[in-house]
């Protein structure tokens, strides 16, 4: 088992990581009948594929000496109806100005950015985009 998850009325759960302790909770959006006080669970389908592209480009950077520390990503989801669910993502990376921006890198962390576990994990019909952008030296 790696989560509890507990409905705590009012649309709004408590999801446990049961290694570490840390706690999560979600809410549904205002538009779904909620109070979007927290994170709805698509809103995290969002963070998830954010920060499993970033975890993993970090991952092969770290390994060619470069540091992301900075590193920012400003996510965007759609929703679509019938039925309601997740229609687009967009995903806007701005790297520090120090990150190695040459052709043979941004080549590296594209390749990345479409191979990470969530992205091949999500519906195919979800339209993901992605844009990398490194901030002015």
């Amino acid at each position: 088992m790696n989560f509890e998850i507990t409905y705590k009325g009012q649309l709004r759960c408590e999801a446990q990581h049961i290694y570490s302790g840390t706690l999560i909770e979600t809410d549904a959006p205002i538009d779904n009948k909620g109070k979007g006080e927290r994170f709805s669970p698509t809103d995290l389908v969002v963070n998830a594929l954010a920060t499993c592209i970033l975890t993993t480009i970090a991952i092969k950077e770290e390994q060619l000496g470069y540091d992301m520390i900075g590193t920012k990503v400003y996510a965007t989801k759609i929703m679509e109806d019938n039925p309601r669910r997740i229609g687009k993502i967009t995903l806007d990376f701005l790297f520090p100005a120090t990150l190695d921006n040459s052709e043979k890198n941004v080549a590296i962390i594209q390749r990345i950015a479409h191979a990470c576990p969530v992205h091949h994990s999500l519906n195919p019909n979800i339209q993901v985009a992605v844009d990398f952008k490194w901030a002015a030296k």
